[in-house]
């Protein structure tokens, strides 16, 4: 049988390099996509800012010609931005959408047809708890997330006939390197009464404290050679229950227990 081929955007940290070598112990051939050098032995390396659809383009196509396959593409690849809408600048903001929406929107777009003509693939958007339960002062984040779900959720449709399956995963508080590399504004913090910095310094420590970036990538390696996904999966059992009642409660007593854990 031939060896079946995954695509990760991000996997030179994090989830992404995880998932990757969860992956490669599965017997998959893994190539990782990422602008940061990046040096292991055990998977391929591809130079590619997922922001910019050349450069996604490109990378794919070098992938598809050694190959001759994309079984799998996870879209790992993410930046964090956090602190006030008021004072988090445009290009801040609009850096945070175009790699994380943006970035997840070029690899998908760019992997479809190749797995269209293969008449199969699984495709694996890793989200946030934070599309499903915005943050403040993590609303850019939230936002592009939030979007990612909707993506999802339509595209799935779309891609069905040609058993292409697409699906959402959302970690809950995730202990890696993505911590330190968020970019912080505290901007404004003495105008909101010190919240901007109590807010994000509450995310960071649950953040430190969270579950192992290896719980969430052998989720995601169960998911890989499922035939069908669903559009929408939670990692871990507490924030399956936090995403569930954020359905079943009233909204204004989820924006209640929101505002009084990070807002207040």
């Amino acid at each position: 049988m031939d060896t079946k081929t995954a695509v990760i955007t991000g996997a030179s940290s994090g989830i992404g390099l995880a998932t990757a070598l969860k992956l490669i112990s599965k017997g998959y051939l893994v190539y990782n996509l990422s602008r940061r050098d990046f040096i292991n032995e055990k998977i391929r390396h591809i130079s590619c800012d997922v922001s910019l659809s050349e450069s996604v383009n490109k990378a794919l196509r070098q992938v598809y010609d050694e190959c001759g396959r994309i079984d799998v593409l996870i879209t790992s690849a993410g930046i964090g931005v956090a602190g006030a809408v008021e004072f988090i600048s445009l290009d801040d903001a609009k850096k945070q959408i175009d790699v994380n929406l943006f970035g997840t929107i070029n690899t998908v777009k760019a992997v479809i047809p190749y797995m269209r003509e293969k008449k199969a693939g699984n495709i694996i958007c890793i989200s946030s708890v934070a599309a499903a339960i915005p943050i403040p002062f993590q609303t850019y984040y939230s936002v592009s997330k939030a979007a990612i779900n909707a993506f999802v959720s339509a595209l799935s449709h779309e891609v069905r006939p040609f058993n292409i399956s697409i699906s959402s995963v959302m970690p809950g508080d995730i202990k890696t390197g993505f911590t330190a590399s968020r970019k912080t504004d505290l901007t404004g913090d003495d105008i909101y009464s010190g919240r901007i910095k109590k807010s994000i310094s509450i995310m960071e420590n649950d953040e430190i404290n969270g579950m192992s970036a290896d719980i969430a990538a052998n989720f995601i390696a169960k998911l890989v050679d499922k035939k069908k996904l669903k559009p929408l999966y939670t990692v871990g059992m507490k924030y399956r229950l936090f995403v569930l009642l954020s359905k079943l409660l009233p909204q204004k007593a989820v924006s209640a227990i929101v505002s009084s854990l990070y807002a207040k």
